[in-house]
């Protein structure tokens, strides 16, 4: 099981790895370096979380309104 194809594949496996690491870790310490930065990207203009209904749902039609 273990060929040259099988070891080829950790190869790139490993560099994936350490590359999705080093980015990570560049992320990281720019979120640390301006923590406000984040917020107003990360969260959808209507606060919550994306596919989550709104806290006040508005009515389909204005007879429904209460």
């Amino acid at each position: 099981m273990s060929g040259p194809d099988d070891t080829a594949r950790a190869e790139r496996l490993a560099a994936a790895l350490r590359a999705n690491l080093k980015r990570r870790k560049q992320q990281a310490r720019g979120r640390q370096a301006d923590p406000t930065a984040g917020e107003s990207a990360s969260e959808p203009p209507g606060g919550g979380a994306p596919g989550e209904a709104p806290a006040t749902p508005t009515p389909s039609r204005p007879d429904e309104a209460s």
